[in-house]
Protein backbone atom coordinates (compact mmCIF):
# COMPACT_ATOMS: atom_id res chain seq x y z
CA UNK A 1 0.00 0.00 0.00
CA UNK A 2 2.83 2.15 0.05
CA UNK A 3 2.28 5.45 -1.76
CA UNK A 4 5.05 7.91 -4.39
CA UNK A 5 5.74 11.19 -1.98
CA UNK A 6 4.21 13.40 -4.72
CA UNK A 7 1.00 11.68 -4.49
CA UNK A 8 1.14 11.83 -1.08
CA UNK A 9 1.97 15.36 -1.23
CA UNK A 10 -0.45 16.62 -3.47
CA UNK A 11 -3.51 15.13 -1.16
CA UNK A 12 -1.80 16.39 1.86
CA UNK A 13 -1.50 19.58 0.66
CA UNK A 14 -5.87 19.24 -0.89
CA UNK A 15 -6.42 18.17 3.26
CA UNK A 16 -5.02 21.39 4.17
CA UNK A 17 -6.54 23.60 2.26
CA UNK A 18 -10.30 21.68 2.35
CA UNK A 19 -9.88 21.90 6.49
CA UNK A 20 -9.73 25.51 6.53
CA UNK A 21 -13.54 25.27 5.68
CA UNK A 22 -14.35 23.40 9.28
CA UNK A 23 -11.78 24.77 11.97
CA UNK A 24 -12.11 27.73 12.84
CA UNK A 25 -8.58 29.63 12.92
CA UNK A 26 -6.89 26.41 12.26
CA UNK A 27 -3.48 27.60 11.79
CA UNK A 28 -4.12 29.64 15.19
CA UNK A 29 -5.17 26.48 17.37
CA UNK A 30 -2.38 24.84 15.78
CA UNK A 31 -0.07 27.29 17.57
CA UNK A 32 -1.86 27.79 20.99
CA UNK A 33 -1.68 24.31 21.72
CA UNK A 34 2.17 24.25 19.92
CA UNK A 35 2.20 26.99 22.62
CA UNK A 36 0.80 25.17 25.57
CA UNK A 37 2.89 22.15 24.80
CA UNK A 38 5.84 23.46 24.34
CA UNK A 39 5.52 25.62 27.86
CA UNK A 40 4.70 22.11 29.70
CA UNK A 41 8.25 20.20 28.81
CA UNK A 42 10.13 23.83 29.19
CA UNK A 43 13.45 22.69 31.19
CA UNK A 44 12.20 18.81 31.96
CA UNK A 45 13.52 16.66 29.29
CA UNK A 46 15.71 16.08 26.56
CA UNK A 47 13.50 14.24 24.55
CA UNK A 48 9.86 15.65 25.12
CA UNK A 49 7.11 12.34 24.65
CA UNK A 50 3.96 13.51 22.87
CA UNK A 51 1.07 11.30 21.53
CA UNK A 52 -1.18 12.96 18.75
CA UNK A 53 -4.22 11.45 19.11
CA UNK A 54 -6.29 11.02 15.76
CA UNK A 55 -3.72 12.67 13.93
CA UNK A 56 -4.73 12.11 10.30
CA UNK A 57 -2.46 13.11 7.96
CA UNK A 58 -0.21 14.28 10.39
CA UNK A 59 -0.86 18.26 10.41
CA UNK A 60 -0.64 18.48 13.69
CA UNK A 61 2.32 16.14 14.42
CA UNK A 62 4.29 18.27 11.48
CA UNK A 63 3.58 21.69 13.04
CA UNK A 64 4.75 20.18 16.57
CA UNK A 65 7.98 18.54 15.46
CA UNK A 66 8.89 22.27 13.96
CA UNK A 67 8.49 24.02 17.01
CA UNK A 68 10.05 20.83 19.08
CA UNK A 69 12.42 19.46 16.87
CA UNK A 70 13.72 16.97 19.46
CA UNK A 71 10.67 16.03 20.85
CA UNK A 72 9.45 11.85 20.31
CA UNK A 73 6.03 11.81 18.87
CA UNK A 74 3.71 8.81 18.72
CA UNK A 75 0.70 10.09 16.40
CA UNK A 76 -2.13 7.57 16.48
CA UNK A 77 -5.06 7.09 13.93
CA UNK A 78 -7.81 4.65 12.58
CA UNK A 79 -7.77 5.83 9.21
CA UNK A 80 -5.60 3.51 7.10
CA UNK A 81 -5.57 5.72 4.01
CA UNK A 82 -4.93 9.10 6.31
CA UNK A 83 -2.01 7.21 8.09
CA UNK A 84 -0.10 6.62 4.84
CA UNK A 85 -0.14 9.88 4.03
CA UNK A 86 1.57 10.57 6.89
CA UNK A 87 3.69 8.34 6.97
CA UNK A 88 4.80 9.46 3.34
CA UNK A 89 4.27 12.90 3.33
CA UNK A 90 5.71 13.28 6.82
CA UNK A 91 7.82 10.69 7.62
CA UNK A 92 10.22 12.36 10.10
CA UNK A 93 7.64 14.41 12.10
CA UNK A 94 6.34 10.93 14.11
CA UNK A 95 6.20 7.21 15.03
CA UNK A 96 3.17 6.32 13.40
CA UNK A 97 0.97 3.81 14.96
CA UNK A 98 -2.67 2.21 13.50
CA UNK A 99 -5.37 1.53 16.43
CA UNK A 100 -8.87 2.69 17.39
CA UNK A 101 -8.61 5.29 20.01
CA UNK A 102 -10.98 3.80 23.17
CA UNK A 103 -11.06 0.58 21.76
CA UNK A 104 -9.64 -2.01 24.72
CA UNK A 105 -5.82 -2.35 24.55
CA UNK A 106 -5.20 0.69 22.69
CA UNK A 107 -2.51 2.29 24.56
CA UNK A 108 -0.84 -1.14 24.29
CA UNK A 109 -0.28 -0.56 20.44
CA UNK A 110 1.47 2.72 21.54
CA UNK A 111 4.40 1.34 22.71
CA UNK A 112 5.42 3.74 25.31
CA UNK A 113 8.70 2.77 27.28
CA UNK A 114 8.20 6.14 29.16
CA UNK A 115 5.45 8.82 31.00
CA UNK A 116 4.01 11.51 27.99
CA UNK A 117 4.75 14.48 28.63
CA UNK A 118 1.93 15.74 26.65
CA UNK A 119 -1.21 14.30 24.70
CA UNK A 120 -2.31 16.52 21.90
CA UNK A 121 -5.26 16.35 19.34
CA UNK A 122 -7.37 18.33 17.19
CA UNK A 123 -11.27 17.24 15.99
CA UNK A 124 -10.68 13.91 16.76
CA UNK A 125 -11.94 13.30 19.62
CA UNK A 126 -15.69 14.05 19.30
CA UNK A 127 -16.39 10.31 17.85
CA UNK A 128 -15.96 8.51 21.03
CA UNK A 129 -18.94 8.31 23.28
CA UNK A 130 -19.15 9.65 26.61
CA UNK A 131 -18.40 6.50 28.28
CA UNK A 132 -15.60 5.81 26.10
CA UNK A 133 -14.48 9.28 26.35
CA UNK A 134 -14.22 9.44 29.80
CA UNK A 135 -12.39 5.73 29.65
CA UNK A 136 -10.01 7.43 26.97
CA UNK A 137 -9.29 10.37 29.65
CA UNK A 138 -8.49 7.88 32.58
CA UNK A 139 -6.36 6.04 30.71
CA UNK A 140 -4.41 9.09 29.27
CA UNK A 141 -3.91 10.47 32.94
CA UNK A 142 -2.39 7.24 33.49
CA UNK A 143 -0.09 7.94 30.48
CA UNK A 144 0.79 11.32 31.54
CA UNK A 145 4.04 12.25 34.11
CA UNK A 146 2.64 14.37 36.94
CA UNK A 147 2.75 17.84 35.70
CA UNK A 148 1.95 16.35 32.28
CA UNK A 149 -0.41 18.31 29.69
CA UNK A 150 -3.37 16.58 27.28
CA UNK A 151 -4.51 19.88 25.22
CA UNK A 152 -7.50 19.06 22.89
CA UNK A 153 -8.64 21.33 20.43
CA UNK A 154 -12.28 20.91 18.85
CA UNK A 155 -15.56 22.29 18.23
CA UNK A 156 -17.53 22.43 21.57
CA UNK A 157 -21.46 23.85 22.06
CA UNK A 158 -22.07 26.08 24.89
CA UNK A 159 -24.33 24.96 27.73
CA UNK A 160 -27.00 27.90 26.99
CA UNK A 161 -28.54 27.57 23.65
CA UNK A 162 -28.74 31.25 22.76
CA UNK A 163 -24.92 31.27 23.41
CA UNK A 164 -24.41 28.34 21.42
CA UNK A 165 -26.46 29.83 18.41
CA UNK A 166 -24.40 32.88 18.91
CA UNK A 167 -21.07 31.32 19.02
CA UNK A 168 -22.22 29.26 16.09
CA UNK A 169 -23.09 32.33 14.28
CA UNK A 170 -19.36 33.61 15.08
CA UNK A 171 -17.95 30.79 13.77
CA UNK A 172 -19.77 30.22 10.36
CA UNK A 173 -19.56 33.68 9.22
CA UNK A 174 -15.59 33.36 10.59
CA UNK A 175 -15.34 29.89 7.85
CA UNK A 176 -17.49 31.78 5.18
CA UNK A 177 -14.91 34.56 5.23
CA UNK A 178 -12.27 31.75 4.13
CA UNK A 179 -13.96 29.65 1.79
CA UNK A 180 -12.24 31.13 -0.74
CA UNK A 181 -9.13 29.88 0.33
CA UNK A 182 -10.68 26.71 0.09
CA UNK A 183 -12.39 25.22 -2.91
CA UNK A 184 -13.01 21.63 -1.43
CA UNK A 185 -15.15 20.40 1.43
CA UNK A 186 -15.13 17.15 2.68
CA UNK A 187 -17.21 15.78 0.93
CA UNK A 188 -15.88 16.58 -2.65
CA UNK A 189 -11.75 15.57 -1.64
CA UNK A 190 -12.72 11.81 -0.23
CA UNK A 191 -14.98 12.24 -3.60
CA UNK A 192 -11.63 13.32 -5.26
CA UNK A 193 -9.42 10.27 -3.45
CA UNK A 194 -11.77 8.03 -5.06
CA UNK A 195 -10.61 8.99 -8.24
CA UNK A 196 -7.22 8.36 -7.91
CA UNK A 197 -6.07 4.84 -8.37
CA UNK A 198 -2.89 4.52 -6.28
CA UNK A 199 -5.28 5.51 -3.29
CA UNK A 200 -7.62 2.43 -4.26
CA UNK A 201 -6.22 -0.33 -1.88
CA UNK A 202 -5.92 1.71 1.05
CA UNK A 203 -9.82 3.68 0.50
CA UNK A 204 -11.00 -0.02 0.35
CA UNK A 205 -9.10 -1.07 3.76
CA UNK A 206 -10.97 2.38 4.50
CA UNK A 207 -14.32 1.23 3.90
CA UNK A 208 -13.66 -2.42 5.20
CA UNK A 209 -13.15 -1.09 8.62
CA UNK A 210 -16.18 1.91 8.81
CA UNK A 211 -18.43 -0.07 10.78
CA UNK A 212 -16.28 0.20 13.70
CA UNK A 213 -15.48 4.43 13.98
CA UNK A 214 -18.26 4.54 16.50
CA UNK A 215 -20.40 7.59 16.87
CA UNK A 216 -20.41 11.37 17.16
CA UNK A 217 -22.07 11.79 20.44
CA UNK A 218 -19.33 13.29 22.53
CA UNK A 219 -19.35 16.21 20.07
CA UNK A 220 -22.61 17.39 21.77
CA UNK A 221 -20.24 17.50 24.90
CA UNK A 222 -20.10 21.00 25.80
CA UNK A 223 -16.84 22.46 27.39
CA UNK A 224 -17.81 22.07 31.11
CA UNK A 225 -19.13 18.61 30.29
CA UNK A 226 -15.40 17.55 29.03
CA UNK A 227 -13.98 19.50 31.91
CA UNK A 228 -16.31 17.49 34.27
CA UNK A 229 -14.93 14.31 32.40
CA UNK A 230 -11.70 15.32 33.29
CA UNK A 231 -11.80 16.13 36.35
CA UNK A 232 -13.01 12.64 36.69
CA UNK A 233 -10.57 11.29 35.18
CA UNK A 234 -8.07 12.20 37.71
CA UNK A 235 -6.88 15.78 36.17
CA UNK A 236 -5.99 18.95 38.76
CA UNK A 237 -6.27 21.54 36.73
CA UNK A 238 -8.76 21.93 34.06
CA UNK A 239 -9.76 24.40 31.53
CA UNK A 240 -10.06 26.11 28.11
CA UNK A 241 -7.14 28.36 27.50
CA UNK A 242 -8.84 30.17 23.75
CA UNK A 243 -11.84 30.34 22.21
CA UNK A 244 -12.97 31.51 18.94
CA UNK A 245 -17.09 31.18 18.37
CA UNK A 246 -17.79 27.18 19.66
CA UNK A 247 -13.57 26.37 18.76
CA UNK A 248 -11.65 26.23 21.44
CA UNK A 249 -8.45 24.53 23.23
CA UNK A 250 -8.85 22.45 26.39
CA UNK A 251 -6.56 21.95 28.71
CA UNK A 252 -6.01 18.81 31.46
CA UNK A 253 -3.25 19.00 33.62
CA UNK A 254 -2.13 16.09 35.70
Amino acid sequence: MGLSLATAERWVERWERQQQRYAVDREERFTVIADVVERAVAGRSARPLVVDLGCGPGSLAARLVRRLPDADIVAVDRDPLLLELARTHHADAARYVDAVIGEDGWTHALHLERPLDAAVSTTALHYLSPDALHRTYRQLAALLRPGGVLVNGDHFPHDDTELAALAGCVGSRHAERGHALAQEDWDSWWTAVAQDPELTDLLAERRRREPVTGTDSAARLSVSGHERLLRQAGFRHVGAVWQYGDSHVVVAIR
